[in-house]
């Protein structure tokens, strides 16, 4: 059989016995036909996408599946997981489609935090139905139902129970930390944020979920939800780009390649490769752009929007007038290799 995914893995439950949130360790896209029906045997599996609750015994069965298919760290979290006390769940994902169940959609945004799949390159519909606010704590994730009678239970232990944020979403490196990226400050990156290997992202930097940066890019702005970035650009200091649930847009917006938005710029339309917004300077879809030719005369007044994806632009604002001016231009931006090795 066909199966879009699949991971073992433990899960958080509150009170009521509901899960809360669920961590894989290693997700498998498109897992053999042989991996899924051996594990068809050991779990109780109909078919479908389905979340299984793991016994012990069988977490021993799927660590030596596990090995004969060469998936090492699965096996090898498999064989940990027998003596674990904490909720052991299978999430079995056999096509791509509008999850229904809280441990789906954590699977699906480790799928993109571990560069399994892009951005958009997922069903992620409505989850925010799905997820609630939770506590995420140096303990865990809490439900906030239940949060004042841990914090009290940690007091009067001689303990601080310690409420990083409150949110449906937690931060990325608490569940998965990609290879060579540098993230100064890790609440600022959300679990379901594709982060490419060489990015840096510093202090004031802030990636959403299914959004990302695609290769080596300097993040020091804001990447909103939907946003993706691709290789050698730089979001500078405080600069934004609109995403998808910015007054519910569904407008996808991109930067190209080797694009650079100056320090507290913003942007509301797709970027082409090699542009550049200057600083201080937010360019809406609906801007009205002054555009010039090659000798820098004016050519005609247009919307941004009709810029959207156009390659090697440079957009100022004339400091006499207050217009936004657009002019083509044959720079790129270079990121400092040793800034961005990452290792």
């Amino acid at each position: 059989m066909v199966c879009f995914s699949l991971a073992f893995g433990t899960a958080t439950k509150n009170r009521d016995g509901k899960i809360i949130e669920a961590f894989f360790p290693d997700p498998i896209l498109h897992p053999s036909d042989m991996l899924v029906n051996s594990i068809k045997k050991i779990a109780d599996y109909k078919g479908g996408n389905q979340v299984i609750k793991i016994s012990s015994l069988q977490s021993s069965q799927l660590a030596e599946v596990f090995d004969v298919e060469g998936e090492d760290l699965s096996a090898k979290f498999a064989r940990k997981a027998v003596m674990s006390k904490k909720s052991l769940v299978l999430v079995i994902l056999e096509t791509d489609k509008k999850p229904k169940s809280v441990a789906e959609v954590f699977l699906k945004l480790q799928l993109i935090s571990n560069r399994l799949v892009k951005p958009h390159g997922i069903v992620l519909d409505g989850i925010w139905s799905l997820l609630h606010n939770i506590a995420w704590t140096n303990e865990g994730p809490i439900d906030l139902p239940e949060l004042l009678d841990r914090q009290i239970e940690a007091r009067l232990e001689g303990k601080v129970l310690s409420v990083g944020c409150v949110d449906k979403f937690p931060k990325m490196v608490d569940y998965v930390v990609p290879h060579r990226v540098r993230i100064a400050d890790a609440s600022r990156v959300r679990l379901g944020a594709y982060v490419g290997e060489g990015t840096t992202v510093m202090h004031e930097g802030f990636i959403n979920f299914n959004a990302g940066a695609i290769g080596s890019n300097m993040v020091e702005g804001r990447i909103s939800a939907g946003v993706v970035v691709n290789e050698g650009s730089d979001i500078g200091g405080g600069a934004s780009i609109m995403g998808t649930l910015s007054g519910g847009g569904k407008v996808v917006i991109s930067v190209g390649k080797q694009s650079l938005l100056g320090a507290n710029s913003g942007l509301g339309f797709s970027l082409g490769d090699r542009c550049i917004i200057e600083s201080g300077l937010y360019v809406t879809a609906s801007s009205k752009v002054f555009l010039f030719d090659s000798l820098d005369q004016e050519v005609k007044i247009v919307k941004a929007s009709e810029l959207s994806g156009v390659s090697d632009l440079l957009f100022r604002r004339n400091s006499l007038t207050g217009q936004i001016e657009c002019f083509t231009h044959k720079s790129s931006v270079r990121l400092n290799s040793e800034l961005h090795d990452n290792n």
